[in-house]
């Protein structure tokens, strides 16, 4: 399960944020960070049957939604990958052109000077020596000549290195060029991967939906599904409070009502709407792929598939407080990760067998959910 990603970098921000930190002793730091890494690893444990489906169908749903997430995380890679690729190979190009025009004006005025050596004849040394009866003359006439050769040897070197700064930026955009057909290639096969996939939860949903009878069974079914997410989301908020050291306070609370919205979009369905489906958030309703951002600070606790409410993220806001974003297409934050308000922590997705796209969005305090419009700002 990805919540075991948890445990290594857990552990590290848990311990920066206790009391033991630079200028303690060393051994009685590295106890308390294996102390706590054991915890989390054990919590880890306690909680990695977390988004286990209940039949084959869910199984495929719960697989095929995960690798749609990962497939969504890698194309996003890849485009900036490319995009990183497309600068430095920009760069490279300009400063390829900078190269060249500076070597042209070195060759430019190498030619000048071989002009002048040139009127002055085959041998000026010894017309020098043979037409100036003035010694003084001779001196700067000899000096001028020394001058002239030292700027054509420096010309030379010049041109010389700006021929090996030249071959060493064509070197290097070759190199660029070949990574960058490479990505391509990958770009080409993650995309069929995406649409292969996408056609696969199609048919899965589809296999899910032809199971019910009616309406009200399909409704049923989900509110069962989230019946049983309760008792894990509970377990979660359970285990963490037990950890030793708690997510310290981001005051969260001095907020509430002034919270940002996780994402822009109307409110299809309200906190606890008692017909039909009962929900413990609310849903907002926003294009796929639109970008989820956090809405305080904290630390992401979970990233994971989760029954009924398909890729999950939770953030400890510390105070007992967790916001919730389900129906994730993808994640933009792993756990373990710190957080502030406005970060992308994931994209707007129809994951756990959703017909549409749109984001789920919970606060609970104490494992218990309380109405999130009273958190976020009004508009």
């Amino acid at each position: 399960m990805a919540i075991r990603r948890v445990v290594a970098l857990s552990a590290v921000l848990l311990l920066l944020c206790s009391p033991v930190g630079f200028g303690q002793d060393e051994r009685a730091a590295r106890q308390q960070l294996d102390t706590l890494g054991q915890e989390i690893e054990s919590l880890s444990q306690r909680l990695s049957a977390t988004g286990q489906a209940r039949d084959s169908a869910e199984r495929e749903l719960q697989a095929v939604e995960t690798e749609l997430a990962q497939t969504h995380q890698r194309l996003d890679e890849l485009q900036q990958q490319r995009r990183q690729l497309d600068d430095e190979m920009n760069q490279l190009h300009r400063h390829r052109d900078r190269l060249e025009t500076e070597r042209a004006g070195q060759y430019a005025a190498l030619a000048q000077q071989l002009a002048a050596l040139y009127r002055l004849g085959p041998t000026p040394q010894l017309k020098l020596l043979l037409n100036q009866s003035d010694p003084a003359e001779l001196d700067r006439m000899q000096a001028y000549l020394n001058r002239l050769n030292q700027a054509r040897q420096r010309r030379l070197a010049d041109i010389a290195r700006l021929d090996t700064a030249l071959a060493d930026t064509q070197t290097e955009l070759d190199e660029r060029q070949t990574q960058l057909d490479a990505l391509s290639e990958e770009l080409e096969a993650q995309s069929a991967l995406l649409a292969q996939r996408t056609l696969e939860r199609r048919s899965v949903v589809t296999t899910l939906d032809d199971r019910y009878g009616s309406e009200a069974d399909r409704l049923a079914d989900l509110n069962q599904s989230r019946e049983q997410a309760e008792q894990q989301l509970r377990a979660i908020q359970a285990e963490l409070a037990r950890l030793s050291e708690p997510t310290p306070t981001t005051h969260i609370t001095r907020t509430q009502g002034d919270l940002p919205w996780p994402v822009q979009g109307s409110i299809t369905a309200d906190f606890q709407r008692r017909s039909g489906m009962h929900y413990n958030g609310i849903v907002i309703q926003a294009s796929e792929g639109t970008a989820v951002t956090a809405v305080h600070t904290g630390r992401v606790v979970f990233a994971d598939w989760m029954r009924g409410f398909g890729n999950l993220l939770i953030i400890d806001h510390g105070d007992q407080i967790m916001t919730l974003y389900a129906h994730l297409q993808q994640f933009s934050a792993r756990p373990g990760q710190q957080v502030s308000r406005g970060d992308e922590i994931g994209r707007v997705g129809n994951s756990g067998g959703q017909a549409g796209s749109a984001l789920y969005f919970e606060v609970r305090r104490g494992g218990e959910p309380i109405n999130p419009q009273r958190w976020i700002a009004r508009r």
